[in-house]
């Protein structure tokens, strides 16, 4: 079972005068990926198919981030009364498709493939937490920290599930780590931006990649803070067999904050001047 429900969302205490339009934008497509997450659990059920045992832990998993997405959903409703998120969910899976018919992992091993789930439970854990932490709007920030123990939870389910695979399959260190690196590279694909774009765009705009992308991540990046980068960097190495807390650690922190940062600059001038 779910350790909440929508019933235990403080939804009066929501507050209109702590909105920040910004993050109404960033919100719609994040509840819009999670609303989507069954569509993951078909693809993890194929992949995973004579495990019946995880099978049932990813269908769980499953309900649980179509229930971020509810929770995200009425919350964006709330603070931009004219948004239709079953409207905009449409428009998001008729521009944007999974490849869920498969019989084995894109990743090349199971083991391969619970270390991207692990990656993403890490980026989504730290994604929420700093939400959490930048909205001042009470009902959003109860729900960011509800989703963001969830998240993390979901990471040490993968995680577990992972270990029992790498008894089995023979993946090596560098193999952890280029799946782990690769799967951090694909934080920026088309979801985010076709979601951001569903959510947010007018009636009949066009997608443009570069530009969706470009008003998603130049948003969403600005709410990170360092520790947050730090705490995320920590849970990376872990998933891809490295030691947290070394100097290789530190140091991949400090990269990645600073690129972060300096991409953010770039992006938020690129917006002002489309403007």
């Amino acid at each position: 079972m779910s350790h909440w429900t929508l019933d235990d969302v403080p939804w009066q205490a929501f507050d209109p005068k702590q909105v920040d339009p910004e993050t109404v934008r960033i919100v719609k497509a994040a509840g819009l990926v999670e609303f989507n997450g069954h569509e993951y659990v078909r693809y993890l059920c194929n992949v995973f198919a004579d495990d019946p045992e995880f099978r049932e832990e990813a269908e769980q998993w499953g309900r649980e981030e179509v229930q971020h997405g509810e929770a995200l959903g009425r919350w964006a409703a709330l603070a931009e009364p004219s948004f239709d998120f079953h409207k905009a969910f449409r428009r998001f899976v008729e521009g944007y498709k999974l490849q869920t018919e498969v019989t084995a992992s894109v990743r090349g091993s199971r083991a391969g493939e619970l270390i991207a789930r692990c990656i993403v439970e890490t980026g989504t854990s730290s994604y929420y937490t700093a939400l959490a932490e930048a909205t001042q709007e009470p009902v959003l920030k109860d729900i960011c920290r509800k989703i963001a123990a969830d998240e993390l939870r979901h990471y040490k389910l993968f995680y577990a599930r992972l270990k029992r695979y790498l008894d089995r399959e023979n993946l090596n260190s560098w193999g952890r780590l280029r799946i782990a690196i690769g799967r951090i590279a694909e934080s920026e694909d088309d979801e985010l931006a076709y979601a951001y774009y569903a959510a947010n765009a007018a009636e009949g705009e066009a997608y443009d990649r570069k530009r969706w992308n470009r008003a998603y991540v130049s948003r969403a990046y600005a709410i990170y803070r360092e520790h947050h980068v730090e705490r995320g960097m920590a849970m990376v190495f872990k998933a891809a067999g490295l030691t947290p807390n070394t100097w290789l650690n530190r140091i991949a922190v400090k990269f990645a904050w600073t690129t972060m940062r300096r991409r953010v600059k770039r992006l938020q001038a690129a917006e002002l001047q489309a403007a």
